[in-house]
Parts: structure tokens; C-alpha cells; sequence
């Protein structure tokens, strides 16, 4: 937000700058098999001593000269640190990671599970912010840039007080620090009078931000009126804002009072508002600035209280200049791809609400009630960058929970193709499926099909593998055979 457009305390936000917490890299769970309720933890690396290493696996205490990377629970005011992991997929010392001389974090694989970084199979690599890792089938880490600390909330409302990962009051999902940036901003504004324009592309949470604004403020006892301005004829849109007099424009029209007549002591939402004509933008102009509106046919001025909230996912330039400047407060919404750590939490609520009117459900939910995800799928969805952000998530896992066969919702080819193609999420072209083949040893493909009594649907799963065929090549390659076949 710029000076020019906030109602928050600038001299205060400077301040708060100069003092805020170092930025350090991390790696943040964005899904755990067996531990699902880990996501959005987050292992931080100190910003100094880069020659300190870290391992990051099953079980607790440091191993040799590295050190045990510790994971957090990152809330405004407070870093909580959490169990290790115990994940009987996981070696005790999967991965190795340490500050990279050039930027970013190096990691080495030294664990049993294979890695793929970015997609690829490798045994180590160099990842920077938004860099997905995957170890195996069963856990998926994303690279991201975190404060050591998140600040506190500067205002503070009982709806902010849920458990980690799950939805706030308002049906937000998400612990990144956008998220919570936002919601300290959304407390902050919501008493205030000003009218206040969200800014955010397609499926990332206007509406609740108004919704919430609107709750959150001294007008929440009356019904927030709400219209997507796409929506409405453009003949007659005037009519829809601001109404009309009896008697017009015909002979026995009853009296209408319009959104903003509705509205009356309220909040009214205008989702969208990009999409009306310049025309339209301007006939709100004394709306905004004063109240000031005139019903069709009713020669009376009239003056309303009335808070407007706006919504558009286009860029302010496309907005009319005078329209824009009345709307002193602007939000912004977050895109997925701006907090990929918060993809998986945000599809773990999804899919919450897709199973509930399943007929087959029960068959993916586990004891808690979730559903539970592959790995595959896992990562193809924190890699991706969704353009309609959760609107196009909620899309994808409703074909995948469609189309998958199993007990788990699976990355389906025709949920790959939806994602990109054959490459989506790392699922594995002849370049990953040959550097596994150089990479899983006899002795780990053995162990692997001892665990599942030769079962190959498991057993290529538990390796990481891409599918079912580099299996059949690995066994080829060693001279194992005789395996069941599932």
C-alpha cells in the first residue's frame, strides 16, 4: 500500500520495518503422509553461521557435525516448536541442508527415500524461495523466505483465534505471513468509515475479505448487501444501484430502492466493479464521496450511509482514474503461487467439503477425516501455478477425487493433463525415470519389496518412482523378479 491510499499509521509501519525480525530461508511442510496435520510447519536456517549443516529426518538429536533442524508453528507473537518427525518412511537423516555460498540452501539426499527437486530425481541440488522438494511418496517441502518471527497483531478479534491450518472465522485458509498480513490489516481497517477497494486476481478470497470486513466492523449487525457488478444489464444498471420512483419508467412501477437503498446503514459489496462501463464508474463518484444518489424519476436527492467495498482482479490502471482515488484503503489478496506452503492446507479444506456430498468418501478418509492425498499429487499442486487460484484447485481435486481408483486422491492422468501435461508435479519423463534407474540400489529396491511382500503398486510408490514401469525396469536392471504382480 502506498502513503496516499491507507488509512494505517505510516510512521508506525516505518517503524515497524526498521525493527521487524530478520529474513531467513526455511523449508516448510507443505504435506506429510503420515503426518498430515504438519503442514505448514516450517524449519527456519539462521542467517548467520553458514557453515552450520542441518538434518532433516525421522527422530530427534543431531547426527555427526550436523545440527537437527528444528520445526516451528510460526502465529503473530509467537514460534512454537513442534515434535520431530516420526515417520517410519523417513531415514534419520533423510536430508542434509546447509546455506549455499550463492544464495539459497543446498540439501543432499542421504536418506533411503528418493528426492526430487523441482520435479527431477536427484541425489542433491541448490533451492531457492518457491523451490518444491519431494522425498519419496510421503513427504513434500517447499523453500520459502520467513521472517524468524512474525509480528504481532496490531488489532486483535476471537475470529483470528483457530487451530493452526484450519479455516479462520471467515473461511480463510492459510499461515503464511501474506495471510496474516492481511488479516492484521483487515482488523485494523474494518471499524474505520473509508471505503475500501480489494484488490486480487480470480479465486483468492475477495468476498471473504469483504465478508469479513463487514462482520468485523460497527455495521455488522445489519445484512451486507453484496452484487457482482459483472452481472448486471447494462441498460439498466443505474436502476440496480440507486432504484426508481414509483410510476417509472411506466405507469403502475412499484417504488425500487436499489443496492444502495438496501444497503441503508450497512455495507454494500460490489464485487467486480472493474467490469462496469466508465459511465457507470462515474455515476458512483458522489456516492462515494458524500453519500449523494438520485433514484430514477424521483427529482429528490438523496443521501445515504452507506459503506461501498469493491472488488476488482483487474489492475487499478484499468479502473476509472476518479473512481479509483475515492477509495482511500486498498487490500490485497494473495495469490496461491505467493504462498505455495498454503496450497495443501487450503486443498485439505477443499476436499473436506468435496467428500461430504461423495457417495464413495469414506474410502479416501482417514481417522481424522481427511482425505488422504499422494505424494505425486501433493507436489504437482504447490508446483503449479494456478491462474484462477483456489477456484481452479477446487476444480482439480473434484476430477481427481472423481477419477481416482484407489483408497487416495491420485494425481490421475487426466488430473496431469489438467495441471500441464506429463511432466506436471515431477510425475517423470524418460530423463527422471533413468536417473532413478542409476540411483535406487539392489539393496533398497530389495528392502522396499520385503516391506510390501512384493506388492509393486507399493513398493514404486514407496521408492519415489514415477510409475509402475521404472519399477519393472528396476527389477529388470537387478535381476529381481518373480514379484507379485497387483
Amino acid at each position: 500500500m502506498s502513503d496516499r491510499t491507507t488509512t494505517l499509521d505510516t510512521a508506525s509501519e516505518g517503524a515497524a520495518r526498521r525493527d521487524a525480525p530478520p529474513v531467513v530461508l526455511g523449508l516448510a511442510v507443505a504435506w506429510a503422509e503420515d503426518e498430515p496435520g504438519r503442514a505448514g510447519e516450517v524449519v527456519l536456517f539462521p542467517a548467520a553461521g553458514r557453515r552450520r549443516s542441518f538434518v532433516i529426518g525421522r527422530g530427534d538429536g543431531p547426527v555427526g557435525d550436523h545440527e537437527r533442524a528444528r520445526l516451528v508453528r510460526q502465529r503473530p507473537g509467537e514460534t512454537i516448536e513442534t515434535p520431530p518427525l516420526v515417520s517410519p518412511h523417513l531415514s534419520r537423516v533423510q536430508l542434509v541442508a546447509r546455506a549455499h555460498p550463492d544464495g539459497g540452501l543446498a540439501v543432499e539426499n542421504v536418506g533411503k527415500r528418493a528426492l526430487k527437486v523441482g520435479g527431477r530425481v536427484a541425489a542433491e541440488g541448490r533451492v531457492r524461495p518457491g523451490d518444491v522438494l519431494q522425498i519419496g511418496r510421503h513427504l513434500v517441502l517447499v523453500c520459502v523466505e520467513r521472517p524468524v518471527a512474525l509480528p504481532g497483531l496490531e488489532a486483535r478479534d476471537p475470529r483470528v483465534a483457530f487451530p493452526f491450518g484450519a479455516p479462520d472465522g471467515f473461511g480463510y485458509v492459510g499461515e503464511a505471513p501474506a495471510c496474516w498480513t492481511l488479516r492484521n490489516e483487515l482488523a485494523l481497517v474494518a471499524p474505520r468509515p473509508e471505503h475500501v477497494l480489494v484488490l486480487g486476481e480470480s479465486g483468492t478470497g475477495k468476498e471473504l475479505v469483504a465478508q469479513a470486513l463487514h462482520a468485523l466492523g460497527p455495521r455488522a449487525r445489519r445484512r451486507l448487501v453484496a452484487r457482482n457488478a459483472a452481472t448486471v444489464p447494462q441498460g439498466i444498471i443505474d436502476a440496480e444501484l440507486f432504484g426508481n420512483a414509483a410510476n417509472y419508467p411506466n405507469a403502475g412501477m412499484a417504488e425500487r430502492p436499489g443496492l444502495v437503498g438496501e444497503a441503508e446503514g450497512s455495507t454494500l459489496f460490489l464485487d467486480e466493479i472493474g467490469e462496469l462501463p466508465l459511465e457507470a464508474q462515474a455515476h458512483l463518484l458522489r456516492l462515494l464521496d458524500g453519500g449523494e444518489y438520485q433514484r430514477l424519476g424521483d427529482p429528490r436527492r438523496r443521501t445515504a450511509d452507506v459503506r461501498v467495498i469493491a472488488a476488482t482482479n483487474r489492475s487499478l490502471e484499468q479502473l476509472k482514474p476518479d473512481l479509483a482515488a475515492r477509495f482511500l484503503v486498498r487490500l490485497r489478496t494473495p495469490a496461491l503461487r505467493e504462498r505455495p506452503e498454503d496450497v495443501m492446507l487450503v486443498a485439505r479444506h477443499l476436499l473436506r467439503g468435496i467428500l461430504a456430498g461423495h457417495a464413495r468418501a469414506a474410502r479416501f478418509v482417514d481417522g481424522a477425516g481427511d482425505a488422504r492425498v499422494a505424494g505425486d499429487l501433493a507436489a504437482a499442486l504447490v508446483q503449479h501455478p494456478f491462474a484462477t487460484n483456489v477456484r481452479e484447485l477446487a476444480a482439480v481435486l473434484f476430477s481427481a477425487v472423481l477419477e481416482s481408483p484407489g483408497d487416495a486422491v491420485e494425481l490421475t492422468p487426466g488430473v496431469r493433463a489438467m495441471l500441464g501435461g506429463a511432466g506436471a508435479g515431477g510425475g517423470g519423463g524418460d530423463g527422471a525415470a533413468d536417473r532413478a534407474l542409476r540411483e535406487v540400489s539392489r539393496e533398497e529396491l530389495e528392502a522396499a519389496m520385503d516391506r510390501h511382500a512384493g506388492v509393486r503398486e507399493k513398493v514404486w510408490r514407496d521408492l519415489g518412482l514415477a510409475n509402475r514401469y521404472v519399477l519393472k525396469r528396476l527389477l529388470k536392471k537387478h535381476g529381481l523378479a518373480g514379484a507379485e504382480e497387483d
